[in-house]
């Protein structure tokens, strides 16, 4: 009985004590914001005794595609030739393919892993539709290290495009706010 007096005491002074925390860390906020562009290649590989892209769920490509669900790990190049170019990070994420019939477009949820240069090590993360044309606008939501607190926009052009296979190559222009 004396616990059940007790019970509400113990609990409204334990919760009040968790809502007080300080840190030493300077807010991200207090810093001056910088705006970073990236371009980059894209190369999203499903042929061949390595594919970067492997489906997870849904139809095979090229028949009804709407609603497979892809799983990526594409390499990131500072050039168009996979083989010649210099690897600057990795896409790692999914996509799927959320248009149906006409408007085609994959739903996109990508982590694009730096490690090269100043960026090494860190991540933007997009998210979005990336609707299928001649240039594709997708939203970055966030991001890590160098990046943090990162908001802004990607702009995909196809550069390469082997249908029969489903592999393709996309120049990318990457505008980020940060901190």
């Amino acid at each position: 009985m004396a616990l059940l007096l007790r019970l509400p005491y113990m609990i409204f002074h334990t919760s009040n004590s968790l809502n007080i925390t300080q840190t030493s860390q300077p807010f991200p906020m207090k810093q001056h914001q910088k705006q970073t562009h990236l371009h980059f290649y894209f190369h999203d590989i499903l042929s061949g005794r390595n594919p970067t892209t492997v489906k997870v769920v849904g139809q095979d490509y090229p028949n009804s595609t709407f609603g497979t669900v892809m799983m990526a790990d594409d390499p990131l190049t500072d050039g168009p030739d996979r083989s010649s170019s210099k690897l600057i990070g990795r896409a790692q994420g999914m996509y799927a393919w959320a248009g149906h019939e006409v408007d085609f477009g994959f739903l996109m949820v990508m982590n694009l892993v730096f490690f090269e240069g100043e960026f090494n090590g860190s991540v933007l993360s997009l998210l979005g539709r990336n609707k299928l044309g001649p240039e594709r606008e997708m939203p970055i939501v966030g991001g890590t290290g160098v990046f943090r607190f990162a908001t802004g926009y990607a702009l995909g052009k196809p550069y390469w495009l082997d249908y029969a296979k489903g592999d393709a190559t996309v120049e990318y222009d990457v505008f980020v706010l940060h901190y």
